[in-house]
């Protein structure tokens, strides 16, 4: 074999394997990955970021409706050591958090490396590291990274989740997953359904009324409606008094304010709001103007469906209707699992965590998650100082 030779196959070799070493590896670059990195630097512990879209927070930037704004007062949603401007609203609309995220970003100097896409992270016993593969799909290049750390940051909401439904393929409409949804301008006029009652659901579908189109919501389950302030007083509340005794106050409340919804299709849940959120991770739905409207019968509200017949939709106990569009704000999976191939400490089979809060965030083998315990940005920010401090008295 020639020299020449020789030093072209090192060459294409070098291509398309690369290796990299790091103390921790966070894969993930939305808000989980971008607190842990922070929290990382603040006690100077080296580490890689690693994200497979093009940008940071690429749900909040691609995926959001245009109307979003978070649902919890500013207090509740800082990452760690950095807050809002003062002159910050109480409620952040998406484009000023995505403006906070950058912002954030350049203070802590997090420099993640986009369009890295991981294809597995396996444990090695006997080195005791995490070995992962990725592929950077700028360079068309593999690479290995080894880490003793691996933080898994990729979010609870990595793939759209489309429930089964007979006909559903057959649809001749359009479907869309709230994911897709941007605002109800090109829908007026539409017979629409919205297939989930979370507060993606609720707010989808009043945006939609709000512009003309024919709306109705599918409410499968029991679930708590209150407004942002209702919502508010009580997470000040609780950090002081019982769950129950919080839940109990803020169940009248709401009674208060919407009275019984019961005779509209919508039924409260057994367990009070925060701590159906602390047992299940189901919040309450925050109400933007939506229950007004089906208390109008400008929205309707209908069972879950049962069949579709091109584009006719059948409901358990009400009759068919007839729409053009199907909305579907049924969340998301995670998708961790795919590419994690020694979580089994950590991650159930649905790629959460297996513990409860607040010991979800730490598996065996300096093995980590964030953001995936259903708490929100205050769940994120909790997970990310456990985790650096964690590691930073694992790692002397």
């Amino acid at each position: 074999m020639s020299h020449c030779y020789r030093t072209t196959l090192v060459a294409l070799l070098f291509l398309f394997r690369m290796e990299e070493k790091t103390v921790v590896l966070i894969v993930g670059a939305g808000p989980a990955g971008l607190a842990t990195a922070a929290c990382l630097t603040q006690l100077s512990i080296p580490y890689v970021i690693v994200e497979r879209e093009d940008c940071s927070a690429s749900l909040w930037r691609n995926c959001a409706y245009d109307r979003l704004k978070l649902h919890l007062a500013k207090e509740f949603c800082e990452l760690p050591y950095m807050s809002y401007p003062a002159e910050a609203p109480t409620y952040i609309p998406k484009d000023q958090f995505i403006r906070y995220l950058d912002n954030y970003i350049e203070r802590f100097n997090i420099q993640p490396k986009y369009y890295t896409n991981v294809k597995s992270c396996t444990y090695d016993q006997d080195k005791q590291c995490w070995f992962t593969l990725a592929h950077d799909m700028a360079t068309s290049m593999v690479v290995r990274y080894t880490s003793w750390f691996l933080v898994v940051a990729s979010g609870e909401n990595s793939a759209e989740n489309i429930p089964t439904i007979p006909g559903l393929n057959d649809f001749a409409g359009e479907t869309i997953h709230s994911s897709r949804y941007k605002s109800g301008a090109a829908y007026s006029r539409k017979n629409v359904l919205v297939v989930g009652c979370g507060n993606s659901g609720m707010e989808i579908a009043y945006d939609l009324a709000s512009h003309g189109a024919n709306t109705a919501i599918v409410v499968r389950s029991p679930v708590h409606v209150v407004t942002k302030e209702i919502i508010r007083c009580g997470m000040t509340l609780v950090q002081r008094m019982p769950v129950e005794t919080v839940d109990n106050l803020l169940v009248r409340m709401s009674n208060c304010v919407f009275g019984d919804l019961s005779r509209h299709g919508i039924v409260r849940p057994e367990k009070g709001p925060l701590l159906l959120k602390a047992k299940t991770g189901r919040s309450a739905v925050i109400d933007v103007g939506t229950i007004g409207l089906i208390k109008k019968g400008t929205i309707k509200v209908v069972g879950n469906i049962s069949k579709i017949k091109g584009n006719i939709v059948e409901f358990e106990g009400t009759k068919a209707s007839t729409f053009d569009v199907i909305v579907f704000a049924t969340g998301y999976n995670s998708t961790a699992n795919t590419w994690l191939k020694n979580g089994e400490s950590m991650l159930n089979n649905d790629g959460l965590p297996k513990k409860e809060f607040p010991n979800h965030w730490k598996g065996a083998n300096g093995l980590y998650c964030a953001g995936l315990a259903k708490r929100g940005l205050a769940g994120i920010a909790m997970d990310a100082r456990n985790i650096a401090n964690n590691i930073l008295s694992s790692w002397h």
